[in-house]
Formats: structure tokens, sequence, C-alpha cells
């Protein structure tokens, strides 16, 4: 058993290695430039389409609104990463990681926009007259060599379902009983237990339950998540302007040596690069194409409209919620410290000692509780990724009720069990995700581009 956790370890740090990320930020770069940055010039657009009452409406063919195909994916991408992920980021590569978390976020934006707006073009309806697309589908109807695309696609469809239980499930439902436990003292058991009945009673119903209860339930936490650091940042105002100039000096800085305002922490330049892109990529999953899988349920008559108010998951994701948390890190003066036993403090306790510096004990509380929603939206989001990943796989939907049914129960089993070799087995699967989504994504780069420009035309024409 030690033995295989040790051979999982070094794939796992190959997979998330130097590669994989020059792939997938090198993969949203090539596609910037081919879209010739309507991504970036189109953002402002898309942010006001996203806020907008007509991306609340059904329009064109779908299941759900544009709206809540967007929370419902944002469901799945705003989880633990965004407290827990930016603090072990600050801590392994300094603060500037938090800097190179925004520059692949920025890059990323297009590589979610494409996988999504390709997913809703090459969608097709179930038996049950429900939508079905995401990469695998897009794989077998788009690729020119039919054996390759299928090839492709059978292979993503594989990771989905391996990743929808492990990072989508067995780790959110442990941070949740984790978290609960060591702030209210409530037995992991019992949590396992709430969480599980919690997501039977709404996955049951398919994606117009989780949708319904994700359009009201993520704005909702992102808000109190966001205020709360508000607060945190405002009660350190004095101590923000030397923050982010440590954020900076860090993120560029062949050696630097600092922490926030108050704490000590040595990195290079090079750690916040891995650190911060590694992190940016697992919190906003931008080219890892489990996005598209919801996408894809959207009601729309223009998959690239659509595909802009989908990419706006990875400018809600990484450049709001993540930066508050980074921000609240660097002006707090908690980064570098260390606990009892002289070991630095990382994850969601350095996050909760940050937000302790205004707000007391509430702020472990709110800290808290944001894991709790975080956590749950995420297991909510992934378990319809799976769904259809399995459906996929085994070419029917008959089987969606009683993956259901299994995906709740394998929550409880996550609450109260910790499992590195599964995590570790998941975190692989979800790396490797992103490979023929990625090689799809370059292959199709053209038609993209085409129908990109051909809507932009459109858009002059109004």
């Amino acid at each position: 058993m030690k033995e295989l956790e040790e051979i999982l370890n070094v794939i796992d740090d190959f997979v998330w290695g130097p590669v994989m990320l020059v792939l997938l930020v090198g993969t949203g770069i090539f596609l910037t430039i081919r879209l010739k940055f309507l991504t970036w010039r189109n953002l402002p657009y898309a942010i006001k389409l996203t806020l907008s009452k007509e991306a609340r409406t059904k329009r064109g063919a779908g299941d759900v609104s544009p709206f809540a195909a967007l929370t419902t994916a944002l469901a799945a991408t705003i989880g633990t990463g965004n407290i827990v992920g930016v603090a072990t980021a600050m801590v392994s590569g300094g603060a500037g990681a938090l800097v190179w978390m925004w520059i692949s976020a920025c890059f990323g934006l297009t590589s979610k926009f494409s996988e999504c707006m390709l997913a809703i073009k090459y969608r097709e309806v179930n038996a049950q007259g429900e939508m079905s697309g995401g990469p695998m589908y897009t794989m077998k109807k788009a690729f020119g060599n039919q054996k390759i695309g299928a090839a492709l696609g059978w292979l993503f469809a594989l990771f989905a379902v391996i990743a929808s239980f492990g990072i989508g499930n067995l780790t959110q439902a442990n941070s949740i009983s984790d978290a609960v436990n060591k702030t209210f003292e409530v037995p992991t058991w019992l949590t396992g237990i709430i969480i599980t009945v919690l997501s039977l009673c709404i996955i049951v119903g398919g994606i117009k339950s989780i949708s319904k209860l994700s359009s009201v339930i993520v704005p909702c936490m992102a808000i109190f998540y966001v205020i709360g650091g508000l607060i945190v940042i405002f009660g350190n105002i004095g101590n923000v302007p030397a923050g982010v100039a440590e954020i900076f000096k860090m993120a560029f800085s062949v050696k630097a040596v600092a922490g926030g305002v108050g704490g000590t922490i040595v990195a290079s330049m090079m750690s916040g690069m891995r650190y911060g892109i590694a992190r940016g990529v697992f919190s906003n999953e931008a080219g890892m194409g489990s996005a598209a899988i919801t996408a894809a349920s959207a009601t729309t008559d223009n998959p690239v409209r659509q595909g802009y108010i989908n990419m706006t998951g990875t400018f809600w994701d990484t450049i709001v919620v993540c930066t508050i948390t980074g921000l609240c890190i660097a002006s707090s003066g908690v980064l570098g410290m260390t606990d009892a036993s002289g070991k630095a403090i990382e994850g969601s306790a350095l996050t909760i000692e940050a937000f302790k510096t205004v707000l007391g004990p509430a702020g472990g509380w709110m800290v808290t509780v944001g894991i709790a929603l975080f956590a749950f939206s995420t297991i909510l989001g992934w378990e319809y990724h799976g769904e259809k990943a399995l459906e996929y796989l085994v070419g029917t939907h008959k089987y969606n009720m009683a993956y259901r049914i299994l995906f709740s129960a394998v929550a409880f089993v996550g609450a109260t069990t910790t499992l590195s070799i599964a995590w570790k087995f998941s975190d692989i699967a979800n790396a490797l995700m992103a490979v023929p989504n990625l090689i799809c994504l370059l292959a199709l780069s053209g038609e993209l581009a085409k129908d990109v420009e051909s809507f932009q035309q459109s858009m002059k024409g109004r």
C-alpha cells in the first residue's frame, strides 16, 4: 500500500508539473492570440450579459437558463481551492503566487470560452429529451478522424467519472467535515449523514434541481464570502499598500523574503509561478473541460453568446474570489506565521487567522461556513459532470439514477475517512482530463476563430 502511494505521488507530481502547466497556459495563450484577443475585449460585454435579465430567460433549445448553466458550472469550480488553495499557494510560492494566478486566469478566460462554446455547438439530445454535451461529444463529432476523436472522447469521459468521485466528492466532503469538526466540534459521521441526505435530495432531480439551487446558493455564498473578505481588507487598510507591493515584488523577484506585513517567508519567482498557476487552474478549471459539460445544458440560440457567459466563470472564480482571499492574507500579516510546533500555518487555518485579525472568532466561523458552502456546491456541480460522462461511456441515460445514489453514498465515505490513495488517484485523473481536451481545442482553433469572428460581425451590425 505504501509503495502504491509513493508511485501515485510521483505520477501526481508529474501530471501537475511544469509540462502540464505549460500546456494549459500555453493553449490559453495560443487561443487568445488566434481569436485576436476578442475574449479579453468582450469581457465587459460578457459580464454585462451575465448579469442581465436575458441570461435568466430561456431562449432557444436547452434544459436550464444561461445564468443557471453558469452558476451550476461555478458551483463545481468555486470550492475549497478559493480558500485553501490560495493560502497553500502563497505559503509554498510566496505572496507573488497571486499575480501568477491572475495571469493564468487571463488566458484561462479563452480556454473556458472555447471549450464551452464547442460543447454547445456539438451537444446532443438524449432519449429523455435532455441535453448531453461536453468535450467528449465535441471530439466525437468535430474531429476529421472519427476514430481518434472517439478515442479521445472516451478517455476524457473516463477520467471525468473518476475525478467526479475524488476531486468532486471525497475531498470536498472531507473538507466540510474536517472544518465543521474543528470549528464547531460536530462529529464527522453526523456531517457525513447530513451531506449524503442533502446531496441525494437535490441531485435525484437532475440538472433542473441542481441548477435551481445553484442559481441561488452560488451568488449568495460568493457575496457572503466577498463581503466578509472586504471587511477584513478594510480593517487592515493601512497594511494593504505594503501587502500589494510585496505581492508584485515577490511575483517577479528571483529570490524574495516577505510575508504579508508581519510574517516571513522565502520564495523564488519560479516557485511563485508554479504554485500560482497550478492552484489557479485547480480553482477555475479552465482548460480542464469540466465546465463545458454543464454549459451544454443552457438554453441558447447561439453557442458563442453562451460561451461568453460561461467564460465569466473564470473571472468570478479567480479574479474576484481568489483575490479576496489573497488580499486578506497579504494585508493581515499572517503569511509566514508558525504554529506551536514551529510548522508554517497554511491552508484553511491561514485564511482563518487572516479573518480573525479583524473579525475575531467570528472570522473562523465565517471561513468555516464558506468552506462548507463552497465544497457542498462543488459536490453538486461535479455530480452532473460525472453523470454526463458516465452516460457517454455506457451510451445510455438508464444508469444515471444509480450513479446519483452511489455518488451521494460516497460523500459519507469522504466525510468520515481519509483516503489519501483515492485522492491522489482522482487528482491524477483530474489532470489527465485536460490532455484530450487541450488537443481538441488546439485542433479546432481555426473553427473557433471563424465562429467568433462571425459573431463579432453580428455584434457590430446591431
